[in-house]
């Protein structure tokens, strides 16, 4: 029987662990503003795929990544495939990253056509 490595074994587990940090470091809320703030601009690209559905959106010439809540609150707020398509013009209500270089949002709210989907309904001071 071959044995592995111990070298191998430890470079693959801190692979696994730096690969990891980019997937977690956007889940919750602690890198975003504590403010929300709305943009307006046109969807380019829609991603249902893991770990979280999100949106690309071109706003007065910058493009955004907007990051909509877990797949199951996604769809439970409406927002399912087919409910927007690229080229739509859409207004969302969200947070933020704390860091003003990233163009990235945590979103709250996302209105289509005057439909609202609200990703998270205990966040939207009405």
């Amino acid at each position: 029987m071959r044995s592995i490595n111990p070298v191998v074994i430890l470079a693959s587990f801190c692979a696994l662990l730096l690969l990891s940090v980019p997937a977690t470091a956007h889940h919750g809320w602690s890198w975003a503003e504590g403010e929300t703030t709305e943009l307006s601009g046109t969807i380019q690209e829609i991603s249902f795929a893991p770990p979280h559905p999100s949106l690309t959106v071109e706003a007065d010439g910058e493009v955004w990544q907007i990051d909509l809540a877990n797949p199951r609150q996604t769809q439970r707020a409406g927002f399912v495939e087919g409910a927007a398509q690229p080229g739509d013009h859409v207004t969302i209500l969200g947070n933020r990253s704390l860091d003003e270089t990233e163009r990235l949002m945590k979103a709250v709210r996302i209105t289509i056509d005057g439909q609202n989907f609200d990703l998270y309904p205990e966040r939207i001071g009405d």
